[in-house]
């Protein structure tokens, strides 16, 4: 899935929220049987196919980690997330992806950490929310780190 929206064979709702030639970034989107998905849930991805971040040169480990602060920020300035996480989980698909993932400010305890968007008080949204955040996220990168 990650490669197919890479070439654009899977849209996601407005668009990437930034890409250059090493990483791609956009919101998760629905899987599975799910309609909607927790809102403020992003996407690092590396436009090159590797399977483990022992493989990244020191460029894309670079704009990795200066995304994952970007976009932390973006999604406490924009959502008002009071955490941000970032984790690689990788079993799933073998291709590098960051999750990086707010948390709302009444989110229990139980919530907390991997399982923060399983909180079912959570926003949740399908394509018009997912591309509403989706544009704030790109409007704030653009405004604060002048991005197109």
């Amino acid at each position: 899935m990650v490669c197919q929206k890479q070439r654009g064979e899977i849209l996601t709702p407005g668009g990437p929220i930034f890409e250059n030639e090493l990483i791609f970034i956009s919101h998760a989107l629905p899987y599975g049987k799910e309609k909607d998905h927790y809102l403020g849930h992003v996407f690092i991805e590396t436009k090159r196919h590797i399977p483990e971040i022992s493989e990244l040169t020191e460029s894309e480990a670079e704009m990795i980690g200066l995304f994952t602060q970007r976009i932390s920020k973006a999604l406490m300035e924009t959502l008002g997330m009071i955490h941000v996480y970032s984790f690689v989980i990788g079993d799933g698909v073998p291709h590098v992806h960051v999750h990086v993932i707010g948390r709302y400010p009444d989110a229990p305890r139980e919530y907390w950490g991997v399982k923060v968007d399983e909180w079912p008080e959570a926003p949740r949204g399908a394509d018009e929310e997912i591309a509403r955040v989706t544009k704030l996220l790109k409007t704030y990168l653009m405004q604060h780190f002048r991005l197109h």
